[in-house]
């Protein structure tokens, strides 16, 4: 009975740990797509002409775009499918090669953006090309992720 009884404590230890590794990465992809996020949204209110052009404020945010988003091709291990509120669909794990492709367009695309945008002139011209590349995974149906209003809304961001 003993044995029963420490077998069960260890499986159950084992159980807690593996559920708060999941919960764990599902908190780190969150948290980058917060940032990530954040400096998006700030980028489109000036493209919507809802925040004055601010050269240093796009820059940041394209930085953001570079530094942040290929941390995401590590946090979606098989353990993360569920759970801590996640809003990532089942294509991710399906079809991780084109998850990850998406990545590396949008990284490259706010590479790009970043070195073409001198002034709020090509601001203009070019953020919608890294913008657009948002719709990589955030689409209407059959996309990696929800909608990118509803990512917003979901992170709470305005």
């Amino acid at each position: 009975m003993l044995r029963l009884t420490a077998a069960v404590a260890v499986l159950a230890v084992g159980a807690t740990l593996a559920y708060a590794q999941n919960l764990d990465v599902i908190k780190q992809r969150r948290d980058v797509m917060k940032s990530v996020g954040k400096a998006s949204f700030a980028n489109f209110k000036m493209m919507k002409g809802d925040a004055p052009f601010d050269l240093a404020t796009v820059q940041a945010g394209l930085k953001t775009f570079q530094v942040e988003t290929p941390k995401l091709k590590t946090l979606f291990p098989d353990d993360s499918k569920t759970g801590g509120n996640t809003g990532a669909t089942a294509k991710i794990w399906e079809k991780k090669a084109d998850f990850d492709a998406a990545v590396d367009a949008f990284v490259t695309n706010a590479k790009a953006v970043s070195a073409a945008i001198t002034d709020e002139a090509s601001f203009k011209t070019e953020y919608p090309k890294v913008a657009n590349s948002c719709g990589g995974c955030h689409k209407e149906a059959d996309g990696f992720s929800p909608r990118l209003g509803d990512s917003f809304k979901n992170m709470q961001l305005p």
